[in-house]
């Protein structure tokens, strides 16, 4: 088994997916607008956001007005990951949940700007 990963829907200001990967004891995580690709050759943003406490790995539900991530979140997908690298700027892992697996790719295109996509 690896590590934990979520993927939640983020019904908030702007409707996008949440990428979360358990890293250092911490949820790593990326707002996604357009979800994680389905085919290889599909490049999507990924924009880096704060790291989450692991509690978070399970949480759907209401997050209430003037706090931050206000809005609705539900669970899309879970389950482990498997880390293949990870070193300045680029993330490369494999996703091992019910409903998406495979192999990924993340780099980092500026300051918390990420591109994703499918290997």
């Amino acid at each position: 088994m690896g590590n934990v990963f979520v993927i939640q829907k983020h019904y908030s200001t702007h409707f996008h997916y949440d990428l979360r990967l358990e890293m250092h004891g911490v949820l790593k995580s990326w707002a996604i607008p357009k979800g994680l690709p389905e085919k290889i050759g599909i490049k999507r943003l990924a924009m880096e956001t704060e790291d989450h406490e692991m509690r978070f790995a399970n949480f759907e539900g209401e997050i209430p007005e003037g706090t931050y991530g206000a809005g609705m979140i539900k669970i899309w997908d879970s389950g482990d990951y498997e880390m293949e690298e990870n070193e300045k700027g680029r993330i490369v892992f494999k996703l091992n949940g019910k409903k998406i697996q495979g192999d990924f790719c993340m780099e980092k295109i500026g300051e918390k700007r990420w591109l994703i996509f499918r290997r």
